[in-house]
């Protein structure tokens, strides 16, 4: 009786700790010297979960690094330098969803947030001390709830601005809300809420 006890009792750890390796967060992936970089600037609540996936596909083909930099906007009634907490309490759980969904995918993220009066002047602040291989700049999608991407003032900006190769990515029309980036499954693949 014992011996049937101490078995269960090392099968019972034993499940214990297959599952708690299973549900531990993706470790970070080092990316390989002189990989490609791909930057994918955001601003607002969030980023469109098909751009997001693209952005996740083309960096795995290309074996590149994933850069999201959430461009956080600083009122004029305020310096350039001043901690913006409410904006960062925004922007940190938004990039740790972006890299748990790239690292799922087997895409090594370093993610970022940038500063600046405008979407626009934060990201030249960027372009300015780091280079990258290619950007991907969201396009505002069709839904109307949805407030994610560049306004088509910005993408003009952009696209007469930027120092390499640049994709806009319209997200595809929905008929539903879009799904927050933080429901993204282990393959990157949104699914329902």
């Amino acid at each position: 009786m014992t011996a049937l006890v101490i078995v269960l009792a090392i099968l019972v750890v034993a499940l214990a700790g297959v599952l708690a390796y299973r549900s531990r967060p993706p470790r970070p992936l080092r990316a390989p010297r002189n990989a490609r970089r791909i930057l994918l600037p955001f601003t607002g609540n969030g980023l469109d979960p098909a751009v997001l996936r693209a952005a996740i596909r083309i960096a795995r083909a290309e074996n590149a690094v994933l850069v999201p930099a959430y461009l956080l906007r600083v009122p004029l009634d305020y310096s350039e330098d001043s901690p913006l907490t409410k904006e960062v309490a925004i922007a940190v759980p938004l990039l740790e969803a972006i890299e748990h969904a790239a690292l799922r995918s087997g895409v090594p993220v370093d993610a970022r947030i940038e500063r600046g009066r405008t979407p626009t002047h934060a990201l030249g602040r960027l372009w300015s001390v780091e280079q990258f291989d290619r950007v991907i700049a969201p396009a505002p999608a069709d839904n109307p709830n949805g407030n994610s991407g560049f306004s088509p003032r910005d993408l003009t900006w952009i696209l007469t601005n930027s120092p390499t190769e640049t994709l806009v990515l319209k997200p595809p029309p929905v008929e539903q809300e879009p799904v927050p980036v933080a429901a993204f499954g282990r393959n990157g693949a949104g699914k329902a809420a």
